[in-house]
């Protein structure tokens, strides 16, 4: 096969001052993140290994290979593909797969299949891979499965933070699985793309996505769309789920499996603000969620009491009457009687990085009825972070009451990764390749 890095990226790389030599304690399972490579930069120089599970799109940009360690870059990139041989009944379709993975990877500019498969391998096997998307009788779940095996060795252990969230890929035309009109999040805009959700880990040792869902609009599931989603080879079985759902199916999912050490269950406003999702969690003893919720999200700082008060005339009460109402978290972040604490988060590189909380015990708040009426809850956590800029982030959690303060911090750090997950993938030049069925989205997680 050729080499995955062509020669004028490797000339560019050249012009940057920058090499790179290629680990000689590799193994089969390094490539679960990126290649462990030594950057050497001329200009400081000084060998740094690089972490696998922490990938860097920047030092991705600044490498540069001779043709020596180039074959040796291809070398362990089959040794990694290996684990996922006995995934595949055929010998062809493991190459294939290889073939494929390779263009992912590669500075084609396009990372479709007929550009990958001319590259590669030649014009004679542009159908071969076309078909191995389309019609090849391989089951995306053991894929799946040994992907998690490989991460959760390298990543997996200690307290981390299963962490879920949705993102969007703008996509012209009509003809895309999932595609439609709908919010995109880059674009903080509704456009034309497909969304999916996706599921990642965080943890003292790196980050990385676990799992993924395509997600399907409703009006797919129509009549009118009968003949799209068979072009498409969405399974007839497919029924609709919200994001929600999909996104609480995959936690439970991988909760179950125990694949990862988790101590946190992490998700943004969308699912925090969600209480059938939080609920519907399947958590053992020791996990406890950490859901960002938005400022309008209404707990209860004492727990009420509640009264019938006898009526003269009319239907009898539907709702008790409680001592004391529920206050937005908004409300408790302007409140000057619970003053914000200053907190070092981390020690950076130009000083300690510093933020400002808020740290209580309170009751949630549960809609009951249709007249906003609001109801008390579970004990829970409220933390509230503030940074340099004001910005507030909100979250609550179903963590016991005896938990250390500083352990917030950490839940509200480890949910960032899944953004920086986002950010590499999108910079990456291997969300070129092409998502015009769902099986293409089945290929996207083993490569980044």
């Amino acid at each position: 096969m050729d080499s995955i890095w062509g020669k004028s990226q490797i000339e560019s790389f050249k012009k940057k001052g920058l090499n790179i030599r290629t680990s000689t304690n590799t193994t089969a399972n390094s490539l679960s993140g990126v290649f462990p490579l030594f950057w050497y930069n001329k200009e400081k120089g000084a060998d740094t290994m690089m972490n696998p599970t922490m990938f860097d799109p920047i030092a991705l940009d600044a490498w540069y290979s001779d043709e020596n360690n180039d074959s040796l870059l291809q070398t362990e990139l089959e040794h990694y593909l290996q684990n996922y041989y006995p995934c595949f009944s055929l010998q062809p379709q493991r190459r294939l797969f290889q073939t494929f993975i390779q263009g992912l990877l590669s500075p084609l500019e396009r990372k479709s299949i007929e550009p990958i498969a001319l590259h590669f391998s030649g014009e004679k096997y542009v159908r071969p891979l076309q078909q191995f998307f389309t019609r090849s009788p391989f089951d995306e779940q053991p894929l799946l499965d040994t992907y998690q095996e490989l991460l959760s060795r390298q990543i997996g252990a200690g307290c981390g933070m299963l962490s879920v969230d949705d993102t969007s890929f703008v996509k012209k035309g009509k003809h895309s699985a999932g595609v439609k009109r709908q919010y995109c999040g880059c674009l903080g805009k509704t456009e034309n793309c497909q969304s999916g959700v996706f599921l990642a880990y965080a943890g003292d040792k790196g980050y990385g996505l676990v799992d993924y869902e395509l997600y399907i609009p409703k009006e797919w599931f129509s009549g009118d769309y009968s003949k799209l989603r068979e072009e498409c080879h969405i399974p007839e079985e497919k029924t609709f789920a919200t994001k929600n759902q999909i996104a609480q199916r995959m936690l439970n999912q991988v909760i179950k499996s125990g694949r990862f050490q988790v101590q946190w269950v992490g998700c943004d406003a969308a699912y925090g603000n969600d209480h059938g999702f939080l609920d519907g969690l399947e958590l053992p003893e020791g996990v406890w969620y950490f859901a960002a919720t938005n400022a309008k999200e209404q707990v209860f700082l004492e727990y009420p009491q509640q009264s019938f008060p006898e009526t003269k005339r009319g239907r009898p009460r539907k709702h008790p009457v409680l001592s004391n109402g529920p206050t937005s978290v908004r409300d408790i972040a302007e409140d000057p009687s619970l003053p914000w604490e200053t907190v070092v988060l981390a020690e950076g590189t130009k000083g300690p990085i510093i933020a400002e909380r808020k740290f209580l015990r309170c009751f949630s708040g549960r809609a009951d009825g249709s007249q906003n009426y609001v109801k008390p809850g579970e004990e829970i956590w409220l933390y509230l972070r503030k940074y340099a800029d004001d910005e507030i982030i909100y979250f609550v959690s179903n963590a016991p009451a005896d938990l250390p303060a500083g352990e917030p911090d950490r839940a509200a750090t480890l949910r960032r990764p899944i953004e920086q997950c986002f950010k590499e993938c999108k910079s990456n030049p291997i969300d070129d390749a092409d998502g015009n069925q769902t099986h293409a989205w089945d290929n996207c997680i083993y490569s980044n």
